[in-house]
């Protein structure tokens, strides 16, 4: 088909290696082949097409190295090779390529120097992103390249010939014996770590309005799992058959629409596996929508709140430990901390396997490295904000802490924290607590917190009274006195660990 001007295979299942023979289409001004299964090496034979003006190759399998026969495309506007397995340099050659004006090589393997000149010269950090290897100066979000001495680097190799390479050899060979008896040896005692992983779930480029209207149906209301104060949540399934949740913003709330960016650049930063994944977005204009992994077992609040419902205390106590790390890894684990701002137990989810995800950032802040807390006119739910949050707009960590303790009263009580009846302007679910412990603590857990099987023992009331008191220490009134996540991560493995006798 010399003579074809576009082929668009885009969104299919096509698999196996890209035939060399598509050098042939020397009429080809667009090809897109993005959104399949293809694998191998990118066809050199691609930089024969002179007269193609767009090729995306994106959201597939290709391996190995960017063709250094791109240099030829004379014609090129857009070339996008993201979400693939690519490795390598970017060629410094496709400088040369006047006409291109866009190029996205995001989540790759690549590394080495980013370009400066041509398109390298107005592209953004998006076009590199997931790509931990690449460096430059040009970017300010990309690391700058180290300075290597040629002189040094010319011994380094002879010194990696004669010496490195046998012994690294030598160790390695050593380790991959040990390796395999060490996971031999776990694998007879059956003790798996599936737990512990991140999720793995493809991520697949920005999705279309229309993608997202047929993948609910036409946001059909028997795939409406809930609603909000920012819009509405679907259960959907892309093109791809993958099983998903659809967040979709109200569009007429304008505050709405500025909390899309903001949990855009916070998820942007953030990948933890007791944090909601979020796959792609959707922005047009006609809708603002996050699609999400599906969490099958819904809320926490509907595991407390729904009659056909029932949590034990283990789960409970499992529960706020997921969401502890969770909230540990967003203060801490980043040189940027970031505040959840609105934890309640409405915005934890939980999966077929009942592990605990934070999701919902649309009143997140990032902290700056210098400061260690902002101010905001945005407020979280009633109930659970921070005094200092809810009178001054003070935003920081210990705000966080503070929601989180009160978010493990109500799991342990079954309390709202504002709309129980028991509950009036001078008395709250903190100074409830404060007034039955320790004494008669037991009397004011949730009466479905042990199963008819079970038995309230002295490790239940010491695991109960010690959650309590965990929780009021994170909830003291004054910011300063509260403990850190760090303190209460440590703090409620003990108690589990206690709890369970190990």
């Amino acid at each position: 088909m010399s003579g074809l001007l576009y082929l668009f295979m885009s969104r299919n299942s096509i698999e196996g290696e890209v035939p060399q023979d598509i050098g042939g289409l020397k009429a080809i001004v667009k090809l897109d082949l993005s959104g399949n299964h293809f694998s191998g090496m990118i066809p050199s034979q691609l930089g024969d097409l002179q007269n193609m003006k767009v090729l995306d190759l994106s959201n597939n399998s290709f391996s190995g190295s960017i063709p250094l026969s791109f240099a030829n495309l004379i014609s090129l506007e857009y070339l996008n090779l993201s979400f693939n397995a690519l490795s390598g340099t970017i060629p410094k050659s496709l400088e040369k390529l006047s006409y291109l004006k866009s190029i996205n090589v995001s989540f790759n393997d690549l590394d080495g120097e980013i370009p400066s000149d041509g398109v390298f010269s107005n592209s953004t950090l998006q076009s590199f992103l997931g790509n931990k290897g690449l460096c430059g100066v040009h970017i300010l979000e990309i690391p700058a390249c180290a300075i290597t001495n040629p002189r040094k680097q010319s011994k380094s190799k002879e010194l990696v010939l004669k010496i490195v390479i046998p012994v690294v050899t030598s160790s390695f060979l050593i380790l991959l014996v040990v390796s395999a008896w060490i996971i031999m040896k776990q694998k007879m005692k059956g003790k798996s770590k599936d737990m512990e992983k991140v999720p793995e779930i493809r991520t697949y480029q920005l999705v279309s309005y229309h993608e997202i209207q047929r993948a609910t149906n036409n946001f059909d209301g028997s795939n409406l799992i809930g609603t909000g104060g920012s819009g509405s949540v679907y259960k959907g399934t892309l093109s791809s058959g993958t099983v998903v949740a659809i967040k979709v913003l109200d569009l007429q709330n304008e505050e709405v629409c500025k909390r899309f960016d903001t949990e855009c650049e916070v998820m942007r930063n953030v990948r933890h596996r007791n944090l909601i994944s979020v796959i792609t977005t959707c922005s047009s204009e006609y809708i603002r929508a996050f699609v999400l992994q599906y969490m099958p077992n819904g809320s926490l609040d509907n595991w407390l709140y729904k009659e056909d419902c029932h949590l034990n205390l283990l789960q409970r106590v499992n529960i706020m430990l997921d969401v502890a790390v969770a909230i540990e890894y967003l203060h801490h684990g980043h040189d940027t901390p970031i505040v959840h701002c609105d934890l309640k137990p409405a915005n934890i989810l939980l999966d077929e396997e009942m592990v605990a995800h934070v999701g919902d950032f649309g009143i997140s802040k990032i902290l700056a490295v210098s400061k260690s807390m902002v101010h905001t006119e945005t407020l979280g739910t009633f109930g659970y904000i921070a005094p200092e949050y809810g009178l001054e707009g003070v935003v920081s960590i210990s705000g966080d802490v503070y929601s989180y303790g009160i978010m493990m009263m109500e799991v342990l009580t079954k309390r709202r924290p504002t709309e129980d009846e028991i509950f009036n302007e001078n008395l709250g679910l903190r100074q409830w607590i404060r007034q039955a412990f320790p004494r008669t603590i037991m009397e004011v857990v949730d009466a479905n917190l042990f199963h008819e099987e079970e038995s309230v023992n002295f490790k239940s009331e010491i695991c109960i009274a010690s959650m309590m008191e965990l929780a009021l220490d994170c909830t003291k009134e004054m910011s300063e006195t509260r403990i850190t996540m760090r303190d209460v991560v440590k703090r409620l493995n003990k108690i589990k660990n206690t709890f369970l006798g190990t």
